[in-house]
């Protein structure tokens, strides 16, 4: 596979080449194969770099042989996704100016059933401290009931907090298990958080986002890059990293590397034993 423009810069300040982008690719492609195999990807392509605004791309008719699809029906249309099933793949991918790569929480063979639930928390004109200070107050819920959860920073602005159900409940059930701590969360810090989809409405506040759990909806993947000023990665953390003073901005394509040699895949539970979800029901 030849791969192309290697020197065009897809991010000015810093002058980050979409060939950095790519080695970046290259370098964590066998760890982010865990989370793209089998599951449908969507790409959002900033063929010219992020000084111009990407699109997302979800039909993929014409690939080369190495590239599996998978054929889903929408409505009234069929699309043709890509599936992560290996290097070549991704580095096809992202050879496209596909910075982001974003994924079902299903996989192709299991759509109806997510493999993890995920809060998006998301801020708006608030210190990053509030959008720690509610994980950790998710995390607390969650430990206090012995439920397994993960937390990553989404690359841009928030953190995600995944929970492995393994295909255990449907996409309603796990939303309505989201929309449980989500409220819990809300009660208890009603001062720095929101569940206003409005955006207008939120009033800097942080808002924890639960639609994502619906099947079809998509969550950028852990390891991916984001088109964002810096070259930011949605990158796992450990619980003892998510504290006042994290800045999201320090996990990059330039460090994350480097990180990951030498803590290992901090995200692979999300694809553990699913977690028992009922206990959730009584706690607000």
């Amino acid at each position: 596979m030849k791969l192309t423009h290697l020197d065009k810069i897809y991010w000015p300040q810093g002058k980050i080449t979409k060939g950095e982008m790519l080695k970046y690719y290259a370098k964590v492609a066998k760890t982010l194969l865990r989370y793209t195999k089998d599951r449908p990807l969507v790409m959002h392509r900033f063929p010219n770099g992020i000084q111009e605004p990407g699109f997302y791309q979800k039909d993929v008719l014409d690939v080369p042989s190495f590239v599996k699809r998978a054929t889903i029906s929408h409505a009234n249309r069929k699309v043709h996704y890509i599936l992560g099933q290996n290097v070549n793949t991704l580095l096809y991918v992202a050879n496209l100016g596909s910075i982001e790569m974003h994924l079902f929480n299903s996989r192709v063979k299991k759509l109806e059933s997510p493999d993890y639930m995920v809060l998006d928390l998301d801020p708006q004109a608030i210190s990053f401290d509030a959008v720690v200070d509610t994980a950790l107050a998710i995390h607390a819920i969650l430990q206090k009931l012995k439920i397994p959860n993960f937390c990553k920073t989404s690359g841009g602005t928030g953190l995600h907090i995944y929970v492995p159900v393994n295909g255990k409940y449907s996409y309603e059930e796990v939303r309505r298990y989201a929309k449980i701590i989500a409220a819990c969360v809300h009660q208890a810090l009603p001062a720095i958080t929101s569940l206003e989809r409005n955006p207008k409405k939120r009033n800097r506040k942080v808002y924890i986002d639960t639609l994502q759990n619906s099947k079809g909806q998509l969550v950028v993947a852990p390891y991916s890059v984001r088109g964002f000023a810096g070259a930011p990665v949605s990158t796992p953390l450990s619980w003892s990293e998510v504290k006042h003073g994290l800045d999201p901005k320090d996990f990059t394509i330039h460090t994350v590397p480097a990180r990951l040699s030498k803590k290992g895949d901090l995200f692979h539970g999300i694809l553990g034993k699913g977690a028992d979800l009922t206990g959730l029901e009584r706690q607000c």
